[in-house]
């Protein structure tokens, strides 16, 4: 592709009239725009961060604003060509929530007196009054008396306000209750209004915006709108066959090799169990642009305040990535601060989707979405265990990585003894059990794709097994046991048996584990 023919592909663009203005590629959602905006209730959407949100809110304000040019072409002109009533435009009040630091006091009232003093200025409803609630409610009712039109209310990412303040539980407790006063006014002034549509990532349990409007229509797990934001796997190939074709020739893979890699890294969110999954669109255009398979999602900000909780409640991370984390709709649905349960904000974030449902029990199994988030999650969460880890350290995942790949088992012994030598956990006994398995998980999954820990064979199920282009190595962990217990077992078992054909050197090797020490304290490997 020359540049004459380089098309601007919409990254980091979250307003809906500049990517039309710049002819920006373009997923069409506008069917989802023409269901909402026939209906009168008012809705709630949520999603994980950088997944369109803003976007959709941009699009839906465009449409209440009446600019019918900035949809030529989509869909939604064909669907209100016969209606006489469309393209009307409406008082649009648009909260945007984003960009303020709400660990400042009165950050929340200054940004919503900010957008409320626009609007006064703008239908000249110039007010003496203080109250923020009061303010709201006399601006709804003169709107709609000055022009004629119900008000449409969009507020983008209302929880930020909450979420920021993890840290600082007396704020945020104060945010939720300027919360409660202020949009209280979209039940109180429901004739005035006419139509309503909330983002957030998250849906807090106990926020007023929801407890009081009771009416708000939820959507978040709806199977008619589990695409609408995010990008099909239909929309993609439609819509991208350009970038797909560059991309693959960029990195000198088939078409087709090219679409798996980009299904393993970024594809695999549900948000309903028979909706159709859904790509990451940051991530997707992120990889687009430059052309390569990278983890963009977490450049946007890392999960601290999950890694931490995890780690504090002594979680066990192999439940991430093995199926067994269950949830029903109203866990996944909402999310309450004091709930030591860490799944539905693992959900509502987007480090974990819905992989199968039982339809007898209605239960969920949520598992992590991809390669991208499966790996970077895990990267974040390794820091946290064992201290000083990271690339210059030399105990890093790729210096241990090259070591495998050459076969030098001196090399990978030495940096797994310092690895568990820098477990930061100090307590023993079960809870430090609980830090020697977690490290030998994150250790061996951040490995790559070649890795799988707790491998089931015929006869039982081998802690680890590795595999290069040259070589297998089938590892067995035992705490406080020898290390020839442990090659024992892989022999017992006959762990290495499927792989008696493979032309590849086998390692096996046996390890143990000093909890007293907190040291490797035996390490033995055979050559099959």
């Amino acid at each position: 592709m020359n540049i004459a023919e380089k098309r601007t592909l919409p990254t980091g663009i979250q307003s809906f009239e500049k990517l039309r203005e710049f002819n920006a590629v373009y997923v069409d959602k506008t069917e989802f725009v023409y269901k909402l905006v026939h209906e009168v209730t008012p809705f709630f959407l949520s999603r994980p961060r950088r997944f369109g949100k803003s976007l959709l809110l941009s699009t839906l304000r465009a449409y209440w604003e009446g600019k019918k040019e900035l949809f030529k072409g989509l869909a939604i002109e064909q669907l209100e060509a016969d209606n006489p009533d469309a393209w009307q435009p409406y008082p649009v009040f648009y909260f945007d929530l984003n960009g303020q630091d709400y660990t400042k006091p009165s950050a929340l009232e200054n940004t919503l007196s900010t957008h409320l003093k626009t609007w006064e200025q703008q239908y000249e409803c110039t007010t003496n009054e203080e109250s923020l609630p009061i303010r709201f409610k006399n601006l709804l009712t003169a709107v709609h008396e000055k022009t004629g039109k119900r008000c449409v209310v969009l507020v983008d990412e209302y929880d930020k306000p909450l979420l920021d303040l993890s840290e600082h539980p007396e704020l945020r407790e104060h945010n939720k209750a300027v919360f409660k006063g202020f949009f209280g006014n979209l039940k109180s002034c429901d004739e005035h209004i006419r139509f309503v549509f909330i983002t957030g990532v998250t849906k807090y349990h106990k926020v007023s915006i929801f407890s009081d409007l009771n009416q708000l229509f939820d959507i978040s797990l709806s199977e008619e709108f589990a695409a609408i934001c995010g990008i099909t796997e239909d929309e993609l190939r439609k819509c991208f066959s350009p970038e797909i074709k560059e991309m693959a020739e960029k990195q000198k893979i088939d078409e087709n090799v090219c679409m798996q890699k980009l299904k393993e890294y970024y594809d695999g969110y549900h948000f309903h169990q028979d909706g159709e999954g859904v790509y990451n669109p940051y991530s997707l255009l992120k990889a687009f642009f430059t052309k390569s398979f990278d983890s963009f999602w977490f450049e946007s900000g890392t999960p601290t305040f999950l890694v931490k909780r995890l780690r504090s409640m002594d979680f066990d991370l192999r439940r991430l990535s093995n199926e067994t984390l269950y949830a029903n709709a109203s866990m996944l649905k909402d999310y309450s601060e004091d709930n030591p349960d860490p799944i539905p904000l693992l959900y509502q974030t987007g480090y974990l989707t819905i992989a199968d449902y039982d339809p007898t029990a209605h239960e969920y199994t949520l598992a992590f979405p991809n390669n991208e988030v499966k790996y970077g999650f895990l990267e974040c969460l390794m820091p946290e265990y064992v201290s000083d880890y990271g690339s210059g350290s030399g105990i890093d995942i790729f210096t241990l990585r090259r070591y495998i790949n050459r076969g030098e088992l001196e090399s990978i012994k030495n940096v797994l003894t310092a690895l568990f030598a820098r477990i930061t956990y100090t307590t023993k006994g079960t809870a430090f059990e609980h830090y020697f398995q977690t490290v030998i998980y994150l250790v061996f999954t951040l490995l790559g794709q070649f890795t799988e820990c707790e491998m089931h064979t015929f006869k039982g199920r081998i802690d680890c097994k590795v595999e290069t282009d040259k070589f297998i190595y089938l590892f067995e962990f035992k705490r406080d046991r020898s290390a020839d217990e442990a090659l024992k077992q892989i022999d017992d078992k006959s762990y290495s048996l499927p792989f008696a054909a493979d032309q590849r050197t086998l390692y096996k090797i046996g390890v143990s584990f000093d909890s007293e020490k907190r040291i490797l304290s035996d390490w033995k490997s055979v050559e099959a």
